[in-house]
């Protein structure tokens, strides 16, 4: 992997309770370019710490951890200082891990067979707004999604489409709930066949429109709004 040109190292905080595998990581993110690791925590408080004393762009939590777990660990995170990402790495890839990291706040979600390559792609992923998450972890959202479509008592009780919030067109209305179903740009022009910067167009239109700020405050503002069920919802 070489380095953009220009590119600054995102600054990146690394949690997890096994010395070896954390120390591990550590040394494997050393050696490639793209990020700096400047901490690492033994646990979620330990890293909830560091994130107030260092504020790096992005922690690389792991789940299951003692005194408190990554889940709660992103959650406080993503509430105190969202100025920070998280991106879950962790050996489990189940739905009882999943989703409650991703409805902490949880940015991207990689397991720990994940290359180091896959591991800084996903970290400026985020910075740039992408859900930094596995092909595996793709896929298991959108069979949710799928089951959840495929049950009749999921399926929305209106005869239209839902009425635009806040003056958004239908258009934009549509490229909010494809971003609150994980999509990036680039899938995004792709489903709506249109260019990436007609895109962006629209999202900078809702943003302004909204007051939203990024596309996580986007997702919960679809959530708020009913555009979308949340996961499990």
């Amino acid at each position: 992997m070489t380095e953009e040109p220009g590119r600054t190292p995102a600054r990146v905080v690394v949690a997890d309770d096994q010395t070896v595998v954390r120390e591990g990581i550590v040394m494997l993110l050393g050696l490639l370019p793209g990020v700096e690791v400047v901490g690492a925590a033994g646990d979620g408080e330990e890293a909830v710490r560091l994130v107030a004393e260092l504020a790096p762009d992005v922690v690389l939590m792991d789940l299951r951890m003692p005194r408190c777990d990554g889940v709660e660990a992103t959650r406080r995170i993503r509430s105190e200082y969202p100025g920070t990402q998280v991106v879950v790495l962790t050996t489990y890839a189940d739905d009882a891990s999943v989703f409650p990291a991703l409805r902490a706040g949880a940015r991207g979600y990689l397991t720990k067979d994940a290359g180091g390559d896959e591991i800084v792609r996903a970290v400026h992923g985020v910075l740039s707004g992408d859900a930094g998450l596995a092909p595996s972890i793709q896929r298991r959202l959108l069979e949710r999604l799928s089951e959840s479509e495929a049950r009749p008592e999921s399926r929305p009780r209106r005869a239209g489409p839902p009425e635009p919030p806040d003056g958004l067109t239908a258009r934009e209305t549509e490229v909010l709930v494809l971003i609150a179903e994980g999509l990036n740009n680039t899938q995004i022009a792709s489903r709506l066949q249109v260019s990436t910067a007609t895109v962006k167009t629209h999202i900078n239109n809702l943003f302004a429109k909204t007051g939203i700020k990024d596309r996580a405050q986007a997702v919960r503002y679809a959530y708020a709004k009913g555009l979308v069920r949340p996961p499990g919802g």
